[in-house]
Formats: C-alpha cells, structure tokens, sequence
C-alpha cells in the first residue's frame, strides 16, 4: 500500500472540493451544450455514409462485458485478435491479420492521437467512455499506421455535470481494486466542466508469486469559451508494477503438461516497473455556418525499468534434455520513449453546381524518441551430445517447471547488449472529400502526403555509429456508397498505406517501409427500417489486404556473417465479418461479432526469429481462421428493484503459435456472466464470473516456450456508489 499512498492522497484530497461543489438534485442547473465533441481525422459522417466498417464499443458493453482492461475489450471485436504482449507487459494485437512491430506495442489511438507509442503498460478503461475499431484502411488520414486498421479509445471528459460514482471491487486472487469518476461545473457562468477520473488496482493471480499493483489519475477540464470555441485539457498519469511473465512452456509441442499455476520467471528480479504520463490539449472552433478548425497538441512520456529471467531457445535449453529442467537467460530493460504531436485540420461542407461536398483538410508534425538500453547474461551453448548431469546448471539459471523452487540458484551476470536512441520525425497532410453525387450515391477522395525521417544512434559502437534515412510517401484512397433506401447502404473502398521499421540492415541501411494495399466492400443497414421495435446496425464486409516489406532473416551470401534483417516478406489476408448491435423490446441488449480470416505469408524466407523456412501458404502467427463473440443481457424488475443479468461467449479457433512451425494453439470458448441489482436510489451491487465453466486455455504465443495462459474461472464482487 505504501507505493500508492502518495497517489491516493493527491486523488483523495481533491475529491472532497469536487464533491462539496455538487449541488443536490432539486437546485436547477444551467444546461451548457458542448461542442468539443469532434473526433479529429474522422468528421462527422452517418454510420451509414461512411465506405468502411467499424465496431464502437461502448460504455454500456463494456460495463455488460465486465471488462477493465484493453485486451479484454478488444475481445468483443472478432476482428482483432491477441498477439505476443511481451509477457504481459503492453496491448498486442493483429486487426484483420495483421500486427505491428513484435518488439512494440500496437499502436492505438486516444482521441485521435497516436497515444499507443511507447512503453506505459497495458491499458485500463477507467477513464474510457468507448473503444472504436476502425477497420480498413485508414493511411489516407491517420497516415503511417496498421493496414487491417485503427484502435481508437474515445475518453471520458466533462460533461458540464455534477456528481459521479465510486466503485469498490474484491475478486478472485485477493484483487482490490478502487474506481472514482467525479465532475462538477466551475464559473459564475457555469462554462468550465472538470472530471476527475482514477483506480487503484492491487492483485495476486492464479499464477505463482505474481502480484500487480497499478495506479492511474485521468483529470480533464472542458471550457466552453465562447458560443462557437471550446477547449479540453487531459492529463493521462499511470504507474505499474508488473512482473515480467513469459507464460508456460509446451512438452514436445504438447500443452498441459506444465501447471498453468507454475511461474517461470524468478521472483527475485522483482517487477517491470512502467510509468507514463501524457497531456492533451485541444481547442475546437466553429468558424461559421458548417465549418469548424480543430487544433490539438499531444505530449506522452513513458519509461520501462527492470529485470527479467526468460526460457532460453533451442541450443541453450536443457528442458528438451529431460522434459522438466528449464534453463533461462536474464536481462535487465531500461526503457524511456518522449512523444509529441501537433495538429489542425478544417472541416466544412460546399456546393459546386449540383454536388454537395463534405471536406476535411488538415496537417499534422509529430516526433518520437526511443530510447533503449538492455543488458543480457546468458548460458553457453550445450555441446552435442551432453547429458544434463555433464552441465554446470549454476550458469544455466535453470528451474524445475513442474515442482519450482525459486531463488536455488544464482543469477546471471548481465553485459551490454543493447544501447540505442531512435529518433523519428514526420509531418504530414490530408485532405479528403466526399460527394453526394446524387442523393443516393457518394463517392470519397482522399490523400495524404508523408515526410518522415529516421536516425538510430548505436551507442554500443566505438565510436558512436547513426543510420539516417528519410523518406515521403503518398496514400491514396478512393471509396463510394449507395443509399439503397434510408436505412441501407453498399460500400467499397480502396486504399494504400505504409509503416515505418526500427533497426538496419547488415550494411548499416535503414529498413525501407512496410507497405500495404487494401481494398473492402460491404453493406450496412439499420435494423428498426427491418423491425419496428429493434433499434441497432448491422454489418458485413469482406476485405482483402496485401503487405509487403515485412521483415525476414538475411541468408543472403553478403549478410553471412551475423544475424541481420531485410524487408523482403509478403503476406495476404483475405476475410469476411459480421456485425450487429442491437436493442430489442424488453430492455434486451445483443452484440455479436464473427470474422473468418484466412492470413498467410505468400512467397518463402527465412523466418525474422529463427531462422526457421516460412513457405507460401504459411499462416501468420496468433491469428485464428474463426472467432466469435456474443453479448446478451436483459435488464427487468424485481419486487420494485431494477435488475440486469447477462451473459458472454468468445470462440477463438486455433491459431499458429510459432512462426515457420506446426506448433498451434488450440481452440477454445469461454463464458463469462453477470448479474446487477440496484440496492437503493445511490446503491448497485454486482457479480461478475469470467471463466464460468473453468476452461484451460490459452491466449497468444510467441514460441513453443513463451506461451500465455488464460485465467481460471474468477469471481468478482463490485459495489457502486453514487456521489
């Protein structure tokens, strides 16, 4: 407790001036409109309208779904699915196939800023008001980024109100866990809206000696300064302290063997300590009649520090001598990113003759540091032939999977491994318009230009070596949509886009860009033109998206005499979703979301890890053929008491666990449920199962012996007051 106690103090001393503001409910309040609600790169286009799917996660589902962290909302989407998380430590995943850079964590998007970059700890959704899954290609806006799409998380700011709410959690593992969410309204005009939003979070696991402990503060101030300008401020402040966990390891490819309890890290490194904190500022300013500039700055520092043991591969693991003794390396990670962003960008309407045009434009500069310093210390190699008994396993670090005993033998010495400092600039500019060429028929033109500029200083190197690279590009993309009547729409879209690399090639050259093209069409339709009492959308779409430049082992003759990369893979991912939110009679919400995505690598290279021949036709790693994901829930009442109860199912098909290999992760499906009653007026008692059925599974992988096991069935208890 006492590494929270400074944070709880700040978040406790300033909720009690925040609540005394809070008038009660019979004193009437000014009602303010806000109009700072405009999401930067996205304008303000019906559902229907726009010439891609996409998937918005809101506060109620995640709410229904009892999710608290990002993993677990990207859960619902059945287009995204989870990938290697670097043992725990950060957001991994893979929309419509494809992911980033193993060796970061995805990028995601807060606000429409590039908020994912650096190195801050997976993410809580206390201070998020919805999840948005932007599918398809996006480059043409959001410009250097994933193809198979976008995370955006859309935060909770001040809604010009006074109260809030705080929730207690107890759980499975000795969880305890603290939310508050408080706003008031400021000025004799009643024009300046503060939220204070935060959570402390301390919990065990189902795994051995592995405790979390995690603080986060999300204030935000929303001033309405005049009829046509408002400004937001948010400060993004979290702290955690995670243990570096690289899951299970599997037995001659064989899952269960090892208890899912049993940890294989050592205690005695103690945690990964992560701490980011962020600012966003942003004034929004209507110009005149249906023409708005929107201008933003975003600032997020992140650092990453601590040691870690992890199972060693192939020809250091004395696991494959007798099927139980785990040899490990060690390394200690010293980690520090700095990112910022500025932007504009104008949006309005015009006529020319008879077409009505719907226009964004905008510019956007941003730079990002990454600073990087790892030590290693690893055991030798074992020698052809030896026996476990012929090895000094003092060096070897090693530990006994199915009966561990920490801290038996001596860790490793570290070395010097890594020492870089990366170094990415880039400005870039949009535009986009859309065209009512008939009342039924839209066409969407847009392109951004990029200029962007790498240098990596290698600070390992005598004398300091630094490889510079810079590089424009042009994103194009086109799409059109035809209202077949009002409450039903066709789409296709087309578009290219482009990703920076880290790292260099054997002769010290910057990687060139991966590259994509991606292309989708689709139908949309709203569901009460079909029912009368339904209320929701629906949407399917297939999509096809080709990428190239991913990085692959070098065997090229030149490249022999070390472990280098070069840009040469290719891959497809070709796919089908279908999605439906919907509200039927009786106070019944229903999400359900399926994709069947075929990924696969589509000429042959040398695997990037280990070298390891990935032959056409080979599927990409963590992506499932098959995924579904359904929530129910019925709200009613009871004796005079509002109640709601509800239920969940994810169906995640089997996946690749090991790039170039046959070592696939099986198929699992598993329930959750939930049930809630409101106690009084200011009262709400909940319980949550995840889990229900007590299902082994496991979730992503990285290699046969870095493979992340999912949770056993957990009970939470959850009270909410309001204030």
């Amino acid at each position: 407790m006492r590494f929270f106690a400074p944070y709880l103090i700040g978040i406790s001393s300033m909720l009690p001036s925040a609540l005394s503001l809070a008038d009660d409910d019979t004193k009437e309040v000014e009602t303010v409109s806000v109009i700072g609600t405009r999401q930067a790169y996205q304008g303000a286009f019906e559902y229907k309208e726009v010439p891609a799917a996409s998937q918005e996660i809101d506060l109620e589902l995640i709410k229904d779904a009892g999710v608290l962290n990002l993993s677990e909302a990207l859960d619902l989407s059945a287009t995204v699915a989870r990938q290697n998380n670097f043992g725990g430590l950060w957001n991994s995943f893979a929309i419509r196939g494809f992911a980033g850079d193993e060796n970061l964590p995805s990028g995601f998007l807060v606000n429409g800023f590039n908020a994912g970059r650096g190195f801050g700890g997976p993410r809580d959704l206390v201070g998020i008001e919805r999840v948005e899954v932007l599918k398809g290609p996006k480059a043409a806006l959001f410009g250097r980024g994933e193809p198979g799409g976008a995370v955006n998380l859309v935060t909770k700011r001040p809604e010009f109100e006074k109260g809030g709410e705080i929730r207690t959690t107890v759980g499975s593992w000795e969880q305890l866990r603290f939310e508050t969410d408080a706003q008031t309204v400021l000025g004799e005009d009643e024009n300046v809206g503060v939220r204070l939003v935060g959570f402390f979070d301390d919990a065990e696991s189902f795994r051995r000696t592995v405790e979390t402990k995690r603080v986060g503060f999300y204030p935000s101030i929303a001033w309405e300064a005049s009829d046509s300008t408002t400004v937001n401020y948010e400060l993004e402040f979290t702290r955690q302290e995670l243990p570096f966990d690289r899951g299970v390891v599997s037995l001659n490819g064989e899952l269960g063997i090892m208890p899912i309890e049993n940890f294989i890290g050592e205690p005695g490194d103690g945690d990964i300590e992560t701490e980011v904190m962020g600012h966003q500022l942003e004034v929004e300013h209507e110009l005149w009649d249906n023409w708005t500039l929107l201008t933003g700055l975003g600032l997020r520092d992140t650092t990453f520090v601590g040691f870690a043991s992890e199972p060693n591969f192939e020809g250091r693991q004395t696991l494959f001598l007798d099927g139980r003794t785990l040899s490990r390396f060690r390394r200690f990670r010293d980690f520090d990113t700095e990112y910022a962003v500025v932007r504009a960008e104008l949006s309005g309407e015009f006529s020319t003759g008879t077409l009505e045009h719907r226009l964004i434009v905008g510019a956007d500069l941003d730079r990002f540091e990454n600073d990087q310093i790892i030590l290693r210390g690893r055991p030798p190699s074992i020698p052809d032939g030896a026996t476990l008994d012929q090895l000094d396993l003092d060096q070897y670090l090693v530990l006994d999977i199915l009966d561990p005993v920490y801290g038996a033998v001596p860790l490793l010495e570290l070395g010097p491994n890594t020492d870089r400092l990366e170094v990415q600039k880039a400005w870039g500019i949009y535009i986009q318009d859309q065209i009512d060429i008939t009342e039924q028929f839209q066409i969407r033109l847009g392109g951004r230009f990029d200029d962007f500029s790498q240098d990596i200083d290698n600070r390992r190197a005598t004398p300091v070596t630094t490889t510079s690279q810079s590089d424009s590009r042009f994103s194009p993309q086109v799409g059109a949509v035809y209202l077949v009547n009002e409450n039903t729409s066709v789409y296709a879209t087309y578009g290219e886009g482009f990703r920076q690399l880290t790292g260099s090639d054997f002769a010290g050259n910057a990687f060139d860009p991966n590259k994509s093209e991606s292309s989708e069409i689709g139908i949309k339709t709203d569901l009460q033109g079909f029912f009368d009492s339904v209320s929701g959308v629906a949407t399917l779409s297939l999509f096809d998206i080709q990428q190239s430049n991913i990085l692959v082992f070098d065997d090229r003759p030149e490249a022999s005499d070390g472990f280098f990369l070069r840009p040469a893979g290719e891959a497809e991912s070709r796919g089908i979703e279908l999605d439906i939110n919907a509200q039927f009679p009786g106070n019944v919400e229903f999400w359900f979301s399926y994709a069947f995505i075929d990924a696969e690598y589509t000429n042959a290279n040398p695997d990037a890890n280990f070298g390891a021949t990935i032959e056409a036709g080979d599927p990409l790693i963590n992506v499932p053929e098959n995924q579904l994901s359904v929530q129910l829930s019925k709200g009613f009442t009871s004796l005079g008491v509002p109640a709601k109860v509800g239920a969940g199912v994810l169906y995640v098909d089997e996946r690749l666990g090991q790039t170039a290999s046959d070592f696939f992760l099986p198929s699992y499906t598993t329930v959750r449920a939930f049930a809630e009653l409101e106690a009084s007026r200011d009262i709400t008692l909940r319980v949550d199962i995840d889990n229900l059925f007590d299902e082994e599974f496991y979730t992503n992988s990285f290699a046969d012996i870095w493979v992340e096991p999912g949770a056993p069935r957990r009970f939470r208890f959850t009270a909410a007051f309001k204030i």
